[in-house]
């Protein structure tokens, strides 16, 4: 893992994987800034971790501009990012594609790709104008990459991800003159709120021992964080555009 000593990191989500990149990236030295819906989660978050945050809905333009600005007023610039906020589906009405629903798919896409390229192009516009470069992370899934149909057939969610592999590779190729870093991870199935209805099924569970081998079940949110920490830090200062899976060996096992 890369230090990130006095770096300024904004990661959109306060709970699960964003809330264990907002510790680590602290105890490396980050100063952190939280841009998520909750306030009083976001609000207990910052100052868990030493820094600042703003509460508000992502998806709305202004909403995601008002966030990027009140990050650079609180600390005076953004050197990286983790766009991390995003929603399974099945609750909308997301699922195989002959059982998805049209407002099932519009939420995955809207929720899981408005507010990452809101504040991504945000972002992107505050490194340009600093002339720093810096680095964003992107959430994407190993679902994306190796699909799992047993358990796992959430066709609008899969297809969300894929858009945000894509997203990452495009925009890092044309922005790498910059110096700025574009990437992505892409994990298995992990332990967080956003998980539950996988953690309650013993049949999921039991499956989970087999498909990510490496932990023998489910992966941490640890796991995750200790990946984008290293992504944010000048450590991977030569990696751009590229998907890192965090899968516990599900895309090599069946």
């Amino acid at each position: 893992m890369g230090r990130l000593d006095n770096k300024v990191v904004l990661i959109t989500g306060s709970s699960g994987m964003g809330a264990a990149t907002a510790r680590m990236a602290a105890a490396e030295g980050a100063r952190v800034f939280i841009a998520a819906l909750a306030p009083e989660e976001s609000e207990s978050l910052a100052g868990e971790v030493g820094g600042s945050w703003h509460a508000s809905d992502l998806e709305e333009e202004d909403n995601a501009r008002a966030a990027v600005q009140s990050c650079v007023a609180r600390f005076g610039r953004i050197d990286g990012v983790f766009n991390v906020a995003g929603i399974s589906g099945r609750r909308f009405g997301d699922g195989p594609l002959h059982e998805c629903s049209a407002e099932g798919w519009d939420t995955l896409i809207n929720i899981n790709l408005r507010s990452l390229f809101l504040v991504s192009r945000e972002v992107v516009r505050h490194m340009l104008s600093a002339n720093r470069g810096g680095s964003i992370v992107n959430m994407g899934s190993v679902v994306a990459m190796s699909p799992e149909p047993r358990y796992f057939a959430t066709h609008a969610y899969a297809t969300s991800k894929g858009a945000i592999h894509a997203f990452t590779t495009a925009t890092a190729a044309y922005y790498a003159k910059s110096g700025i870093r574009i990437n992505a991870v892409a994990p298995g199935l992990v332990e967080t709120p956003m998980s539950v209805r996988a953690q309650q099924s013993p049949e999921i569970r039991t499956y989970m021992q087999a498909k990510q081998p490496l932990v023998k079940g489910l992966i941490t949110a640890d796991d995750v964080a200790a990946a984008v920490v290293f992504l944010l830090s000048d450590a991977a200062r030569c990696i751009t555009g590229e998907i890192i899976a965090i899968d516990g060996g599900w895309r090599v096992s069946h």
